[in-house]
């Protein structure tokens, strides 16, 4: 199998499947995490929300958003706010897997639904939303060089902190708390590797580890 069928192969064994049904109804959101192949290496596509959103302006997320609802799912939402977002067409994705949803400290059930995209796809940022969109290697998650993390908690427990600085452009990216966690997640699965670094949360069996979180969240409330 070549690195993409391997990616592939190794998401699918994590899909959440029907396990989502018997989840809590609560408000719920989509996150894409969308991977492509290029020059014989996975990477990852993010976005950088616009400065004047009056939340998380100006941060480093996946493209997603709320669940409407005229949504037929958790996978229709995901790609609504990717072509909505960056002008993604929910035709050319290859949706790979739902991961086990996240509860976030607003109270959203996020679910993370990662998708394979064209190496070649050329984003359109919506500019009410996204202000720029990039890619980075996947590895990169997996790397102590450009990682930091703090003992403040977060809804996967320690907060996670990379620093990228995009050469084509220059610019420099911080990507930290439920964007790196889940990054970090993928990047481990996809490519069977740990990370050079302590994580804080169960990576053998990230569904278990999931659903404990879920379960502490949900008991507080």
């Amino acid at each position: 199998m070549d690195l993409k069928e391997k990616a592939v192969a190794a998401l699918k064994k994590h899909d959440s499947g029907e396990e989502l049904l018997c989840l809590p109804a609560l408000p719920g959101a989509s996150v894409l995490i969308p991977l492509l192949l290029r020059d014989g290496q996975l990477r990852l596509l993010l976005t950088v929300r616009a400065v004047h959103l009056k939340q998380h302006a100006g941060e480093v997320c996946f493209p997603g958003g709320k669940r409407e609802s005229g949504d037929r799912d958790e996978v229709h939402t995901a790609l609504r706010e990717a072509e909505e977002e960056i002008g993604l067409p929910p035709d050319s994705v290859q949706v790979i897997c739902k991961l086990f949803p996240v509860l976030n400290k607003a109270g959203l059930l996020i679910t993370p639904v990662v998708a394979f995209i064209e190496d070649s796809f050329e984003a359109r940022p919506n500019t009410d939303e996204v202000s720029e969109v990039f890619t980075l290697p996947l590895e990169f998650f997996t790397k102590a060089a450009d990682h930091s993390g703090y003992p403040v908690p977060s809804v996967f427990g320690p907060t996670h902190s990379f620093m990228y600085t995009d050469p084509s452009t220059g610019n420099i990216h911080q990507i930290w708390g439920l964007t790196a966690a889940l990054a970090i997640t993928v990047a481990v699965l996809a490519l069977g590797k740990k990370p050079e670094f302590e994580v804080g949360f169960n990576l053998d069996d990230p569904a278990s580890g999931f659903k404990d979180l879920l379960s502490r969240r949900l008991s507080k409330l």
